[in-house]
């Protein structure tokens, strides 16, 4: 048993690191590296939420699909994730302003093409 877990852990030292990538709604690839991302259980909107504190970059997943804002400050992530309804303050405070341009990433964008 103990030989087993030995070479299991031998294993998964030895398999290389790979970053997540994910594909957002424009049908760019982003790589996750550099962003901190949770899981979302307490949201019937929103199912994870990734955020590069550096960049000021959010990405989102809604119905399995991905979305990214830049531009996005940290406080404001911060009480996206405390919000009482986070689908709630992400439609009023993120998703509309996005649709007026405040969050678009434009040329900035550090994205990969496929």
């Amino acid at each position: 048993m103990v030989r087993a877990l030995v070479l299991l852990l031998a294993q998964l030292a030895a398999t290389p690191i790979v970053s997540e990538t994910v594909e957002t709604g424009e049908h760019r690839l982003v790589d996750l590296r550099t962003f901190e991302c949770r899981d979302i259980t307490r949201s019937t909107v929103l199912q994870r939420v990734c955020y590069d504190r550096a960049q000021q970059d959010l990405i989102v997943a809604i119905d399995g699909r991905y979305d990214r804002y830049c531009g996005v400050a940290a406080e404001t992530i911060d009480s996206l994730l405390s919000a009482p309804s986070m689908g709630q303050f992400f439609n009023q405070n993120i998703k509309r302003d996005a649709t007026a341009g405040r969050y678009a990433c434009g040329t900035r964008e550090r994205l990969q093409r496929s």
